[in-house]
């Protein structure tokens, strides 16, 4: 049976340090948003058969049903609390055999390695790839649907919450789990390229206009190369790093 890979992208609005981050504007003149890189970028990789939105009820997230129909992708409704119900249910909807997901509020995709670590996804018969070192918000899993259903079905409220690998990740021994490694040089626990703060919105702001001309398929290790050529741009971000947060509290 030929595998079918649908990306699966929950949105929601709700936010306590920033409201509707996936809506926010990475370029304010074009109204190009955040979900719109994410969504583009999938486009272009051959190996997302679909792209399927897992959008929270509410009024508040009504919005994104207009973004789907914008974008010509299907979308479930579900459980604002209950995000593996939404992953699961978006698999569903679109017969998928395996779930690439992304957070919604990550605009640079670490795209390189998606295709090539899909064909080891199926030849090795994994339940789940995980690029997780690589920089915060740039990393992605694929995990093949019948060990969501089963996370689901037999985790408890913390694994249905937004962590939603947890209960793979807890049971190592039960699943066939890879963990990819990044390039040493995108290990980096300083930097982080995802947006849950206006610090972390005006830097990918930044970013995006330096290279908006390779959108949506901007390469992590250029981003790095010129985050590293201004580290007051760093200085921005660095509270709400792990390397920050370590130096916070040690």
């Amino acid at each position: 049976m030929k595998r079918r890979l649908v990306a699966a992208i929950a949105c929601r609005n709700q936010g306590s340090r920033l409201y509707g981050k996936p809506l926010q504007n990475l370029d304010v003149s074009e109204s190009i948003r955040i979900i719109d890189n994410i969504i583009a970028c999938l486009e272009s990789l051959p190996c997302i058969d679909e792209i399927v939105l897992g959008i929270s009820e509410g009024v508040d997230n009504e919005v994104f049903k207009e973004v789907a129909r914008s974008k010509g992708v299907r979308y479930v409704i579900g459980d604002q609390i209950d995000v593996l119900s939404r992953l699961v249910a978006c698999g569903q909807l679109a017969g998928a055999t395996d779930v690439f997901r992304v957070t919604s509020e990550s605009p640079f995709l670490y795209f390189e390695e998606v295709e090539e670590l899909w064909r080891l996804h199926q030849k090795q018969s994994f339940d789940a790839t995980f690029m997780d070192e690589v920089i915060d918000g740039c990393g992605f899993e694929i995990i093949r649907l019948e060990a969501l259903e089963s996370s689901h079905a037999n985790g408890d409220h913390r694994h249905r919450s937004e962590l939603c690998t947890l209960y793979i990740r807890e049971r190592l021994a039960d699943f066939k789990v890879h963990k990819a490694p990044p390039p040493p040089t995108l290990v980096r626990k300083d930097l982080r390229l995802t947006v849950d703060n206006p610090e972390d919105l005006a830097v990918c702001r930044i970013v995006y206009g330096v290279f908006k001309d390779l959108a949506p398929r901007i390469p992590v290790a250029e981003i790095v190369a010129f985050l590293d050529a201004n580290p007051k741009l760093i200085e921005w971000i660095a509270p709400y790093t792990e390397a920050g947060y370590s130096t916070m509290y040690r």
